[in-house]
C-alpha cells in the first residue's frame, strides 16, 4: 500500500472536482462537495487548510470510494 500523500485542501477539491464532485457550499474556511450524477455518494467537507491530516485524507478516499493510487494518479 503506498504512503498518502501531504496535500493541501485546494489540492484535494481539484482531485475531487476531477471524480465528478462539485461545491454546493462554503461555511468558513470548509467546502462541502456533493457528487454531480451519484447521489448515493456520500458528500466530502474538506477544510482549506495548507494541509491535510492523514486521517482526513484517507476518510475522504473511503468516503470517495476510490483508492491511494487513484488519488496520486489525480495529483
Amino acid at each position: 500500500m503506498p504512503k498518502i500523500p501531504t496535500i493541501s485542501g485546494n489540492e484535494a477539491i481539484r482531485c475531487f472536482e476531477k471524480l465528478g464532485y462539485e461545491v454546493t457550499r462554503q461555511k468558513g474556511s470548509h467546502i462541502r462537495l456533493h457528487h454531480k450524477v451519484d447521489k448515493n455518494k456520500k458528500p466530502l467537507t474538506i477544510p482549506k487548510h495548507k494541509e491535510l491530516g492523514k486521517g482526513l485524507l484517507r476518510k475522504l478516499i473511503r468516503d470517495a470510494e476510490i483508492t491511494i493510487e487513484a488519488l496520486v494518479e489525480l495529483l
